[in-house]
């Protein structure tokens, strides 16, 4: 005949001094009664060892969540300094073909002076400038 956990743990309660029986169960009832009151139910499945996979899933989450606002907050700040900077980069163009526009009417005057070119082509070229 074989001997299963059960038997083995009835030869060692038999051979114990029942003071010191009495004493591991106290000891045993009061680990329990600590453990399930900070853990609760999760006491039994996992004892001291492991904490709660619940919180630990939340913390990882909240902060992913945090990282990924972050990461939104630095994409729509980048969004805004390219807007800005388009803004500033039209205003650049703007400004400088203002004053090509003013060099060429004031080149078209001189040649005009200088008989370069006649009253006619004159018309023609600030039409030309105007329609810019």
């Amino acid at each position: 005949m074989y001997m299963t956990g059960w038997n083995v743990l009835n030869d060692i309660i038999k051979n114990f001094p029942p003071l010191a029986a009495a004493l591991l169960f106290v000891v045993a009832a009061v680990i329990f009664i600590v453990g399930f009151s900070k853990r609760g139910i999760n006491f039994i499945k996992y004892g001291f060892g492991q904490t709660t996979l619940d919180s630990s899933l939340e913390k990882r989450f909240d902060d992913l969540t945090a990282t990924i606002k972050g990461l939104a907050d630095k994409v729509a700040n980048i969004k805004d300094d390219m807007s800005n900077l388009d803004a500033k980069i039209v205003a650049i163009e703007t400004n400088h073909f203002g004053h090509l526009k003013n060099f060429l009417t004031e080149l078209t005057s001189i040649l005009l002076d200088k008989d370069v070119i006649n009253n006619t082509d004159k018309a023609r070229l600030d039409n030309e400038l105007r329609g810019m």
